[in-house]
Parts: C-alpha cells; sequence; structure tokens
C-alpha cells in the first residue's frame, strides 16, 4: 500500500495522569503513515487523488491541542479516527511519543503505536455497559493507587469525591483508607470486567493475607447495568453495599438512586468525611 509520512508534528498538550501533568501542557511528538492509493495522483497531478498533509496537520493538532486525555493509547485512537475521516485513507498507523516522561530513571520518551483500518472504523461501535466500582486503599500513597486504578480503567465518566474513612473489621492496628466510586462505560461482559479488576488489584501488589486486612488497592465491582448475578465467581449488585457506610457515601453523589433512601440515619455512624475529588 502507498505511503503519505507526516513526521515529528509537534503539540502542546494536557497528558497524563499524575496532578502536574493535568496542570500543564507538556510536548508531544506525532508521527503518522498513511494508507492511501495514490496511483491517481500520480498519474493526474491532481490534489483531489491524494490527501492534503497540510489539513491533515491542522486537524490532528487541533484534536491533540484541545485533548485532556489521561493516557497516550486514547489519545492516539482518536488522532486515528481523525484521519480516517479523509475519505481516500484505507490506514493510519500513529506514533505518539511524550518527550519529557515523569519518570525517574534516565528515560528519554516514551511512545505508544497504534494501526488502525477504515473497515475497523466503518464497524459498528461495541455496546457500552455502565458499571459503578468502589476503590479503596490504606496502605502506601493512598492517592497514587487510587489514580493508578482509574488510569487502568478506563472509560471513567464520573468520579465521586475521595473519603477519608476509619476500618470496617479487620487487625485493629491497620490505617484509615481512602475510599471513592467512579461509574465506567465499558464493553466487557460482568465477569471480564471483574478479572480486570483482579488484574489492576494484582498489578498494585494487592496481598490477601489476612481477611479485611490493609492492601494497597481494593477494585470493588458493585453494579453493572441493572443485572443480578449470584455465582461462584460473582455476584452482582455486591452483597454488602448496603453495609458499608464508606460505599454508600461516594455511591450516593454518584447514583443516589441506588442507595437506600435512609442510609445515612439508619447504617451504624462510622468516622468518615469527605477529603475532595481525586486529582488525576
Amino acid at each position: 500500500m502507498d505511503r503519505i509520512l507526516i513526521d515529528d508534528l509537534r503539540v502542546l498538550t494536557v497528558i497524563g495522569a499524575l496532578a502536574h501533568e493535568r496542570e500543564i501542557a507538556q510536548p508531544i511528538r506525532i508521527d503518522l503513515s498513511i494508507g492511501v492509493d495514490l496511483h491517481e495522483a500520480g498519474r493526474s497531478d491532481d490534489l483531489a487523488a491524494t490527501v492534503h498533509y497540510g489539513l491533515v496537520c491542522e486537524r490532528v493538532t487541533e484534536l491533540a491541542r484541545d485533548s485532556k486525555d489521561i493516557l497516550l493509547e486514547r489519545l492516539a485512537a482518536k488522532v486515528a479516527d481523525v484521519v480516517l475521516e479523509f475519505d481516500l485513507v484505507d490506514e493510519v498507523e500513529v506514533t505518539l511519543t511524550k518527550l519529557r516522561p515523569p519518570i525517574a530513571e534516565d528515560v528519554q520518551s516514551t511512545a505508544v503505536r497504534i494501526v488502525r483500518t477504515r473497515a475497523e472504523a466503518a464497524a459498528p461501535p461495541l455496546v457500552a455497559h455502565s458499571a459503578f466500582i468502589a476503590l479503596g486503599s490504606n496502605l502506601g500513597d493512598r492517592e497514587r493507587y487510587l489514580r493508578f486504578a482509574v488510569s487502568e480503567l478506563s472509560n471513567v465518566v464520573a468520579m465521586s469525591q475521595v473519603f477519608e474513612t476509619a476500618p470496617v473489621g479487620g487487625p485493629d492496628d491497620q490505617g484509615a483508607y481512602l475510599n471513592m466510586v467512579v461509574q465506567i462505560e465499558t464493553p466487557l461482559d460482568p465477569y471480564a470486567l471483574i478479572g480486570r479488576c483482579q488484574r489492576i488489584e494484582a498489578n498494585a501488589l494487592r496481598q490477601r493475607i489476612v481477611h479485611w486486612g490493609p492492601r494497597t488497592l481494593d477494585v470493588d465491582l458493585l453494579f453493572y447495568d441493572d443485572i443480578n448475578i449470584t455465582s461462584e465467581a460473582l455476584t452482582v449488585p455486591h452483597p454488602r453495599i448496603f453495609e458499608r457506610r464508606f460505599v454508600l457515601a461516594p455511591l450516593s453523589e454518584l447514583a443516589p438512586q441506588l442507595c437506600p433512601p435512609d442510609w445515612d440515619t439508619t447504617l451504624p455512624p462510622s468516622e468518615i468525611y469527605a477529603r475532595g475529588p481525586l486529582v488525576v
């Protein structure tokens, strides 16, 4: 396939999960390899028979400059969608490079590379399901673990405040928790989604040594659409939602209709206070 190459397009954009990355635009490099049949352009010398790469640069720059994505992968997918809007484009390879990655080691840059085709762009979109997920941490850098979970879940459409809560059950000497609830849209079925939640916990070095003991990260599936599941592998809605003030307080900010109307007065009091939104 013939290719049009656009190399080293530089844009300043907000990209990344760390607090300072959400505040200050940083430089990224965009490289495009655009698959297009150039036979007619070679014969006719007619601009209409090819892709106007100046216009491609203009549209991609505008998109990237205005985006505020957490992941390079997400921005790369959006860039690919914009390029595939040009009628003659059959395929595009997008390479996004973060030129100043916030990594302690001596790394000059980090990058992602994706390939997307017109056939993929024309495919019907995957069905999106709505799920509510509870996040909690009481070991190490608790906010960092919450940010990690948010970035790994992807397609987060709403987030509660972060609440600091006293431990409920388990050893007496463990530290306070940070808890929150997020709503996501996902094409995954419930079993695949709980598998992803468990992998996120494992990647955060979650260890299951003491029942209800301290943990780097809890990722619990609360609700999945309006589905009810009871099996050995999964119970949805989560069986202990309505016993836990540290779940209902953040959940009530996002979906009060899913909470008992009198939960705040009927549940036993516990130490809990709002810390404000998570800075991602």
